[in-house]
């Protein structure tokens, strides 16, 4: 079960993380006015990937030597950064931003039952699925239950953003194998890898020499990289150990919840009961994800806890 050594502390990392990756989409949103959405994620993690060899630089820590683990880093990649992004790029296009908000927080649901029918790494419990629904819950009343009228249309779309959402809950799962690297080598492995992959398409894709791109846009792409890139990635694979995949997963329902507190601290939006409601059951969903109690008369029983009850 993965160790929580200071859950103040360890909330405070999961609240930053949502906070750095909330913060991706209004850069996105400057940036790509300008830029086109595959150079854009291109020189994001090229950016990325320089930041994080030079924190393992400093760090005095060594990229990995043998092939299976460099393999195993692809697949990381594919997951959390090449895959998800490009499918949920796609999907975004053509849905309500509101209904792609909810679809995309739905990755601690994904976690949830991979973890319960397939990998069972951690325990899953009905406080832990109180937990998940209660912050889906709460992501729902934010961006406004009007938002669920375009379920069913635009299928494929809406089948995009949550197969984006599903790879996310995927890549948590799959992020505790590397238990045994350093976060900034890992981070730095998957940057690398997004970058050989995603550069070379971006070169034939967009022929990106020819953009002139201004200050601002310039500017986003940088905050992009650095910020909500390479620092979200080196807290992101810290808290896969501390917390476990389910819990890393719940700061989809902090990233909600800070865009409609930034909005109301930075763009004067008025608080409605809704949103007040909203924003304490997402609070309330991460706090029963992150703290739920140890499993005596387990309310929900992995298959492969049937099987040993069952003597199979």
């Amino acid at each position: 079960m993965p160790a929580q050594p200071n859950l103040k502390r360890e909330f405070a990392l999961l609240a930053l993380l949502a906070l750095l990756w909330g913060a991706s989409y209004p850069l996105i949103k400057v940036a790509v006015t300008e830029i086109p959405p595959m150079t854009l994620i291109a020189v994001r993690v090229a950016l990325a990937a320089s930041v994080l060899l030079a924190v393992v630089y400093v760090e005095r820590a060594s990229l990995p030597r043998d092939g299976r683990t460099w393999r195993m880093l692809f697949v990381q990649a594919l997951l959390n950064s090449v895959g998800a992004w490009t499918i949920l790029a796609w999907g975004q296009q053509y849905i309500d931003a509101g209904l792609a908000g909810v679809l995309n927080s739905t990755s601690p649901l994904f976690v949830f039952i991979i973890t319960l029918f397939f990998s069972q790494h951690e325990p899953v419990t009905g406080w832990k699925l109180a937990g998940v629904l209660l912050g889906l819950g709460g992501v729902l009343l934010l961006f406004g239950t009007d938002v669920l009228r375009g379920l069913g249309m635009n299928v494929l779309a809406q089948g995009a953003v949550l197969l984006g959402a599903a790879l996310y809950a995927g890549a948590a799962i799959y992020g505790r194998q590397f238990s045994h690297l350093p976060p900034s080598v890992t981070a730095a492995g998957t940057m690398m890898w997004a970058t050989l992959t995603l550069v070379p398409l971006s070169l034939i894709v967009d022929t990106p020499w020819r953009l002139s791109p201004s200050a601002p846009a310039i500017l986003a792409v940088a905050g992009l990289g650095i910020f909500s890139t390479a620092f979200a990635l080196l807290l992101y694979f810290r808290l896969v150990r501390t917390i476990g995949s389910m819990g890393v997963a719940s700061q989809s329902y902090l990233r909600a919840s800070i865009s409609v507190v930034l909005g109301l601290v930075f763009l004067g939006e008025s608080m409605s009961y809704t949103v007040a409601l909203g924003l304490l059951l997402t609070i309330a969903g991460v706090a029963a994800i992150n703290t739920a109690p140890a499993r005596r008369n387990p309310e929900i029983s992995t298959p492969g806890e049937n099987r040993r009850k069952e003597g199979v």
